[in-house]
């Protein structure tokens, strides 16, 4: 069985109408394969954001609670590699040009064949004209980030014509021109990402305009890339952000749902005119959503609200009960990492510390998980059963380290001083095997990150499905049972042993674990 995963990035389960029936965005392949398939209802998020995200499906380990966003590990499997054992051809087209930085070394080297598509947001493709003129929407985007960096997604962009030329269409065309050249020498893995519906929100006609009726001006009056990473930059933002920008920011972000759609249309014809439905695996899912101004968010930081931690994902297995079947049960990212591995026919390694597969969720029904737990690095702990979510904030002034066999850069993303990537990182107090999984010593470095919130939060996803009503303080029964779950998973997927000050969690037991009632009627 041919093997085909497909990551559209920071795609939100609200814009879709497989999973959201009153949105405004069409996305017609999008839906017509949630009919074909299989759609997964409650698949979550693992470490955020974008390569820790990756990490949990290249290796099938969480990071989050261990390190930032960082290269492969030495000691990590890669994916393409355990595929290509059981005798598969391998590939890879993307233009998640995070993968070429030097913070995410090791990932797509694994892959037998590799078609990197250059020039979205940042990527140092080429040199911008630092002096220049340019449009009054890269000045719009300059206002609350830096100018260089505006000016180098526009001089990657600039020549720029109609949808053919701008990314989805490159990835998709791309991919489906590997399954020309490719699919018929054997089975084969293909992993497709398009970073689009990444910011910055960036659409040529007639996406630009499509969702915009009723709203009072265009992308020179409104900011299609507002700022996240940098806590004063949000807030300033959002004091100035009325009706009209939010509004205009979410047309924005529709249309590009929308000419994703388009391509990966194209993509998914390709396999029907070469007769690969039969055989092939298909697992269309994102990294995470992004907040869109609810709750004065942006992007997808912690809190990890269910608008941004709840992703879609859609899977079709030929031998399974497809057509448009629900899937209630806990999934998550890491798990990718297994069940394409068991598709292939093989085992994951021993190492695999946190991936379950679901293959049997399609083929007999069986869950695999009873809560999902996910985060950021340096921020809180969630913890999700399906119907109460828990989000557990760090305390004030405990410390915090980082756990790693190489010293490198750190790329931290929330709060940071120097653009994003540390410039030197502190120097290692220690030295040791700290995770018995590991076979290697680590270096332990002091690392400092400044929390976005100290505030606890539960909610009941069945009355409250919008997280808008904190109980925390209302529902100390499900608290208590909500954190000895989070403490009892813990436990059982690892961590450094301060974590557990550091989130509040030392006196907490997973023998605290208790059903709580359900009041009659």
């Amino acid at each position: 069985m041919n093997i085909i995963l497909i990551l559209v990035d920071s795609l939100n389960k609200e814009a879709l109408s497989c999973y959201n029936p009153d949105t405004r965005c069409r996305t017609p392949n999008i839906d017509a394969l949630a009919e074909r398939a299989c759609v997964f209802d409650n698949h979550y998020i693992g470490s955020l954001p974008c390569m820790p995200a990756r990490r949990e499906i290249f290796t099938g380990r969480k990071e989050f609670m261990w390190r930032p966003w960082g290269p492969l590990e030495v000691f990590d499997p890669r994916l393409p590699r355990e595929v290509q054992a059981q005798g598969y051809n391998t590939g890879m087209v993307t233009d998640h040009y995070h993968y070429w930085e030097e913070t995410a070394n090791g990932y797509v080297q694994g892959f037998q064949s590799l078609e990197m598509i250059r020039g979205h947001e940042t990527d140092f493709y080429r040199l911008p004209d630092t002096k220049g003129e340019v449009p009054k929407w890269v000045e719009k985007m300059s206002e609350y980030r830096s100018p260089y960096h505006m000016r180098q997604y526009y001089e990657n962009v600039k020549e720029f014509g109609g949808e053919e030329d701008f990314f989805p269409a490159k990835t998709f065309t791309a991919a489906a021109d590997w399954l020309d050249r490719y699919a018929d020498r054997g089975p084969f893995f293909l992993q497709v990402e398009t970073f689009d519906v990444h910011e910055p929100f960036h659409v040529p006609e007639p996406y630009a305009s499509m969702y915009t009726d009723g709203i009072e001006g265009t992308a020179d009056d409104h900011n299609i890339w507002p700022p996240y990473q940098v806590y004063d930059d949000l807030d300033a933002f959002m004091e100035q952000a009325g009706p009209e920008e939010l509004a205009h920011l979410k047309s924005q972000y529709y249309g590009k749902t929308s000419m994703v759609d388009k391509w990966l249309g194209v993509f998914l014809d390709k396999l029907g005119e070469k007769g690969l439905w039969e055989d092939t695996l298909v697992i269309f899912t994102t990294d995470h959503g992004h907040d869109l101004g609810e709750r004065g968010h942006f992007g997808k930081q912690y809190p990890h609200y269910d608008s941004h931690a709840n992703i879609p994902m859609i899977v079709w297995h030929p031998a399974a009960e497809n057509g448009g079947r629900r899937i209630s049960e806990l999934t998550q990212t890491v798990d990718i990492f297994s069940t394409i591995i068991e598709a292939s026919g093989g085992t994951p390694p021993d190492s695999t510390r946190h991936s379950r597969s679901f293959l049997p969720l399609l083929e007999d029904g069986k869950g695999q998980r009873e809560q999902a737990i996910y985060g950021t690095y340096g921020q809180g702990a969630c913890i999700s059963d399906g119907t109460w979510t828990l989000f557990k904030s760090p305390e004030k002034g405990k410390p915090l380290y980082t756990y790693s066999t190489m010293i490198t850069r750190p790329l931290l993303v929330d709060n940071p001083v120097d653009g994003r990537v540390g410039a030197m990182p502190p120097e290692p107090i220690a030295t040791g095997k700290f995770d018995p999984t590991v076979p290697f010593p680590m270096w332990k470095t002091p690392i400092t990150i400044d929390p976005r919130t100290y505030e606890n939060f539960l909610f009941n996803r069945e009355t409250d499905p919008g997280q808008e009503v904190n109980l925390w303080e209302a529902e100390p029964e499900q608290r208590a049972r909500m954190l000895a779950l989070l403490r009892l998973r813990l436990d059982e997927e690892g961590y450094p042993a301060e974590q557990m000050d550091r989130l509040g969690l030392s006196d907490v037991t997973p023998a605290m674990v208790q059903p709580v009632a359900v009041p009659a009627g």
